[in-house]
């Protein structure tokens, strides 16, 4: 056991986990994490914390995440490499080990051109792959970057995303396989709408015995229109939304629920795929629509860890 975190206990067990995802507010108000928590608790094992998602200033996710272990959730506090280099991560997250946080979601993060900060200067100082490594490095060695030693390691769940999506397909797989490598113990995937090219990307990563080796969580983001999923398709990079599910929102009587039952739907395909440990719903700013979706997918009462 890495972390001994309620997530870790629970893939570990075979059983198949829940995560969601909490935005910060573009603001210090503690209250707005504070009133997603009453909306997840007891309906997901953990929550991601986003950081500065698509590089708009936020609420810092590891403040964030100890809000979240004060309202009982257990957090993934997510960490990209755009806006700090190599001695920030580390000290940011021997913080946040202190504080109690025992996952993190490791990202490069959106290029701030598309943020409100235009203007700022990115550092990359290192990529995903790297943290990774780098983190793997300071929990099982005990060890900074620069090989320097410390007496208390943070004791870390390592996770990172995959797309399956993205071009050119042929490498979806490899980059996966790299990062196993580098460290990483779960993955979380991109919002999956084309099932079939995602049942491909996971029968090779089955074949090549990836998925006994990390524990993947599919992702899963339920659309609210077909406004919504025609912006996803077309603007969104290294997304997929098929016509038919577009169809399916434009016919809808009652877009938001069907957006709703193709979440459900999706979720339960899932569920019988080898080589998928869980999911991870994507509820962005609609956190409300958690618990039903989760209750109609049969996935209630959460376990015990």
């Amino acid at each position: 056991m890495k972390a001994g975190s309620n997530l870790e206990k629970i893939l570990e067990a075979g059983k198949f986990a829940v995560t969601s995802e909490i935005g910060p507010p573009k603001s210090a108000n503690a209250n707005v994490i504070r009133k997603k928590c009453g909306m997840l608790k007891g309906f997901v094992d953990a929550a991601n914390i986003t950081d500065n998602q698509t590089a708009i200033v936020r609420l810092s996710s590891i403040a964030a995440a100890n809000i979240l272990l004060q309202e009982g959730i257990e957090p993934v506090a997510q960490m990209t490499v755009r806006d700090r280099n190599r001695i920030a991560i580390q000290s940011d997250l021997l913080g946040a080990a202190a504080l109690g946080v025992k996952n993190v979601l490791c990202l490069s993060g959106d290029h701030q051109v598309f943020g409100n900060h235009p203007q700022s200067k990115n550092v990359f100082d290192i990529d995903s792959m790297q943290l990774i490594r780098m983190l793997k490095d300071m929990r099982d060695e005990k060890k900074f970057e620069c090989g320097d030693e410390m007496d208390v390691e943070p004791r870390l769940f390592l996770g990172a995303a995959a797309n399956p999506f993205a071009d050119p397909f042929e490498f979806r797989v490899d980059r996966l396989a790299k990062k196993i490598d580098a460290g990483v113990d779960f993955i979380q995937t991109q919002g999956i709408y084309d099932v079939p090219r995602f049942e491909k990307w996971l029968n090779e990563a089955n074949d090549r015995g990836l998925t006994e080796k990390v524990y993947i969580l599919g992702g899963v983001i339920p659309l609210k229109s077909a406004g919504a999923a025609k912006y996803i398709k077309n603007k969104v990079a290294g997304m997929m939304v098929p016509d038919e599910v577009i169809d399916r929102m434009k016919n809808a009587s009652d877009a938001k629920q069907e957006g709703i039952k193709i979440a459900i739907e999706t979720i339960e395909q899932l569920k019988n795929m080898k080589g998928v440990h869980g999911v991870h719903v994507m509820a962005i700013e609609w956190e409300e629509k958690v618990p039903e979706i989760v209750k109609e997918s049969g996935l209630l009462p959460r376990p015990t860890a």
